[in-house]
């Protein structure tokens, strides 16, 4: 199975609640539509946008959530990227990530699947990202090491996401801890 197959496969599966009017229903379908009409619609190099990974790094005995001050964009935010040849899944895509930029061993995604999709415009030639957010729950004792691709990074309690990340953390935030 391809990567494509599998993103489709989960696409398929993900199940937004209904009623929520934040359009991840719309979302699902959208990805979906791209998949069905751009076989390269994994990858960066597809101009009309690409699928990411990403994960929300939580720590919920502690209530709060690790998040990375991005090196190009200046925001706080999840975990996440590309993906790669050499993801087989979307998940391990995001599990990759979420690990790469956090330096945190032993992540383990939350069950259930995706928690949420957000689709954000970005520079062209690649013009669209559409990601496909987890959440990864952190081992205890968690401790995070700072990689190339962030300016920081820093551990927020639920309370103060609000205050330095957007809306789409803050709604990934809300979405996961409703899972917990």
């Amino acid at each position: 199975m391809t990567l494509h197959d599998d993103a489709t496969l989960v696409l398929k599966g993900y199940a937004p609640e209904h009623g929520t009017g934040d359009g991840q229903a719309e979302l699902r379908q959208a990805y979906l539509d791209h998949l069905a009409l751009h076989g390269d619609g994994m990858w960066k190099a597809c101009e009309a946008g690409h699928v990411t990974a990403s994960a929300l790094v939580i720590d919920p005995e502690h209530g709060r959530v690790l998040l990375t001050l991005h090196r190009k964009l200046r925001m706080w935010l999840q975990m996440g990227g590309h993906c790669e040849p050499g993801d087989a899944t979307l998940e391990a895509a995001a599990l990759r990530e979420a690990t790469e930029e956090s330096g945190v061993p032993g992540l383990t995604l939350l069950p259930g699947g995706p928690v949420r999709l957000d689709r954000h415009p970005i520079p062209s030639p690649c013009n669209w990202h559409l990601d496909v957010q987890y959440a990864a729950l952190a081992p205890a004792g968690a401790a995070e090491r700072i990689s190339e691709e962030s300016l920081e990074l820093r551990w927020f309690a639920y309370d103060e996401v609000a205050s330095v990340a957007d809306t789409s953390v803050v709604r990934l935030l809300e979405a996961t801890r409703s899972r917990l």
